[in-house]
């Protein structure tokens, strides 16, 4: 049985402000990713806000396959908003769209640099970020996908975290109300103001900061925050170096690691 969702609330908190919007929810796809950028290259570059109530091939980072629930029954949130963007620079959006939803969700919830929710040492929410050529812009299309009930972590690299262990109650429509229209907005500051403007905030919910980290280039070192443009900065034993989020990914290290 298909879930009710807001889609009429989060149209009338929108559209306003931006127009063309519309909500869409497909009972079953690929990728709600997948299926914007698809739309994005046949010329189809409306705002929208796409919900998957079943993916059969979500994606992660760096071609990771993303865990999504597959049987359609609210255990996961997906879904992707897709507009077009324009922003003087595209570093760190990523980093605002995760504090945009963790600020619409709940003050205990973390950011892992670049583009993870986590929950007491386990991850509670990924995001995607992608962008096609659309005439003389570019239309960006922002992929979130959340874990809202507990599931097995079988075959994942990080243990799930899920929202009903932190907020119970909440369901996969109600999370979606809460996060849309905020992040909507969010991402129109992100075009008109960059990064810099979140970087004290984002700092107030870095997992990282101050952790022994190892990244997949080699660099190790503790984790510092990020620079203006959400550049991920780590002391190593040569200094203050700068990790960028298409060449590496992040893992906590144990400080033994770093002996």
């Amino acid at each position: 049985m298909s879930m009710r969702w807001p889609a009429e609330a989060i149209w009338e908190e929108v559209f306003a402000v931006l127009p063309g919007f519309s909500v869409e929810i497909l009972p079953e796809v690929d990728s709600t990713n997948t299926e914007l950028m698809r739309r994005a290259r046949a010329g189809l570059t409306d705002p929208v806000l796409l919900v998957g109530e079943r993916q059969t091939a979500g994606r992660g980072r760096l071609g990771r396959d993303w865990k999504s629930d597959t049987r359609g029954d609210g255990g996961t949130l997906t879904f992707s908003l897709g507009l077009p963007l324009q922003p003087q620079d595209w570093s760190g959006l990523s980093l605002a769209v995760g504090l945009s939803v963790v600020q619409s969700l709940h003050p205990d919830l973390q950011l892992k640099w670049p583009n993870d929710v986590w929950w007491q040492g386990r991850k509670l929410a990924g995001i995607l970020i992608e962008t096609a050529s659309a005439g003389d812009q570019r239309y960006a299309v922002i992929g979130i996908g959340i874990n809202i009930t507990p599931r097995q972590g079988d075959g994942l690299r990080t243990p799930p975290a899920a929202l009903q262990e932190l907020m119970p109650g909440l369901d996969a429509p109600a999370v979606l109300q809460k996060v849309a229209a905020p992040l909507v907005h969010a991402v129109q500051v992100f075009a008109s103001q960059g990064f810099a403007p979140l970087r004290q905030a984002f700092h107030g919910r870095d997992l990282l900061y101050g952790q022994p980290v190892v990244c997949t280039d080699g660099t190790q070192g503790i984790a510092k925050g990020v620079d203006a443009g959400g550049v991920l900065l780590v002391h190593t034993d040569n200094g203050l170096v700068k990790i960028n989020s298409a060449e590496v990914s992040v893992r906590p290290a144990s400080p033994s690691s770093l002996s």
